[in-house]
């Protein structure tokens, strides 16, 4: 049971060092793919539509405060990207997908 407290912690960890600016984008994006998932039956693929919208967000956001170069900044995501562990891969899923899921079910028992 270790790798579910290590998953745990990761997810804890996303929300916990986050800046304000960070967790906004999380929030614009879970709320625009929550309500747009029209039933749970969809939430992988949501997910996966989430996760690519937010890795853009924070590129343009990493582009409008730094003035860096924009080619030379997606080349150094890119190979981030690839040495990035899937245990936070795995937590960022998690994250939004629980996320998404509740705006989508609290949007269907609204418009009820």
């Amino acid at each position: 049971m270790d790798w579910l407290t290590d998953i745990w912690n990761s997810i804890y960890a996303i929300f916990a060092t986050a800046d304000w600016i960070t967790l906004l984008i999380i929030g614009v994006v879970v709320l625009g793919v929550g309500f747009m998932t029209e039933s749970l039956a969809t939430i992988i693929t949501s997910t996966f539509i989430a996760l690519v919208v937010y890795a853009v967000a924070q590129f343009v956001r990493a582009i409008a405060t730094g003035g860096a170069n924009a080619s030379a900044l997606a080349q150094a995501d890119w190979h981030t990207f690839l040495a990035w562990p899937m245990q936070g891969f795995i937590a960022y899923a998690i994250a939004f997908a629980v996320l998404i899921a509740i705006v989508s079910l609290l949007r269907t028992l609204v418009l009820r």
